[in-house]
């Protein structure tokens, strides 16, 4: 096997509460995370140098080991001492730095490609290990699907398919810092929590209405004060028959989620034509199989 084409999905989050800070810096948090159509394309190939080549189509995105999918690569190669080297060819969709896990899943994606290119024989588990040492998100864009995930993001429980349905992403031309975000999030100040056990409770039965009115992010209260065009399209969801819409992550992009096709290609017409948004998607809930 000496080329592999992969899809590196992106992931939203249905809801992410964050419980406290720890003393190690970072932040216990409780979320499900929701894998969708959105992708990246990922070529690797083998070749006789060694070491680890990547080539983007973004001019700004890094090319040598500040990107995540040169260290997925590293890190396997020196750990099985593999002599030949890998060229990757990272074509990006997903939105950059917009809380979607693009380049955690990108990272995931190459974990499995050089699993199965140089026959490491590691399970689906071991990928997981190894991809937390990368990012905190890497696990979870290893397994994919729906899951609950708490500690810093890295204690992952499968739940059940959620209904499927059409998912509106749309992202501001806004760059938001997840450092930011988090050290100016005052869980002090009686802010609303979601309520993500009765979302796990609606994703179980599969009532994507219940769903939708569960959603929440508790990260919200300190990103859209500053970037109030986030709440606006969130709105222009919801006006336009979105049973809710949310900001994923630590933002800025927003998803909303659609029962009715017509609505959501009605709407994504109109953020597409505005100027709302930089980048706007129509997609759906991502059902299982890995490519």
């Amino acid at each position: 096997m000496f080329e592999m084409r992969l899809k590196a999905l992106a992931k939203i989050n249905l809801g992410l509460d964050v419980l406290r800070r720890r003393e190690d810096g970072y932040h216990e948090v409780k979320m499900v995370m929701q894998t969708i159509g959105l992708y990246d394309k990922i070529t690797l190939k083998r070749i006789k140098g060694p070491g680890v080549r990547v080539k983007t189509n973004l001019f700004y995105l890094p090319e040598n080991e500040n990107n995540l999918v040169y260290q997925a690569a590293k890190l396997l190669m020196d750990e099985f001492d593999i002599q030949e080297g890998v060229f990757i060819e990272l074509q990006k969709f997903i939105p950059v730095a917009a809380g979607m896990a693009g380049g955690s899943s990108d990272a995931a994606a190459v974990l499995y490609g050089m699993n199965r290119m140089f026959h490491l024989q590691l399970s689906k588990e071991e990928l997981m290990q190894r991809g937390v040492k990368i990012g905190a998100d890497v696990p979870y864009c290893v397994l994919r699907g729906t899951a609950l995930a708490e500690g810093i993001g890295e204690k992952l429980t499968v739940l059940p398919p959620m209904p499927e349905c059409k998912v509106l992403v749309a992202k501001p031309a806004v760059s938001v810092s997840t450092k930011f975000v988090y050290e100016n999030l005052k869980l002090e100040d009686h802010i609303e929590h979601p309520n993500i056990d009765g979302l796990v409770e609606n994703i179980k039965i599969k009532n994507i209405r219940g769903i939708a009115k569960h959603m929440g992010n508790v990260l919200e209260s300190v990103t859209i004060p500053n970037y109030p065009v986030i709440a606006q399209i969130k709105e222009e969801m919801i006006q336009g028959g979105a049973l809710n819409a949310m900001m994923s992550g630590s933002g800025p992009t927003v998803f909303g989620l659609f029962e009715d096709v017509t609505l959501a290609e009605q709407v994504y017409q109109k953020l597409r034509e505005g100027t709302l948004a930089k980048q706007v998607f129509l997609t759906g809930i991502y059902l299982g199989g890995r490519k």
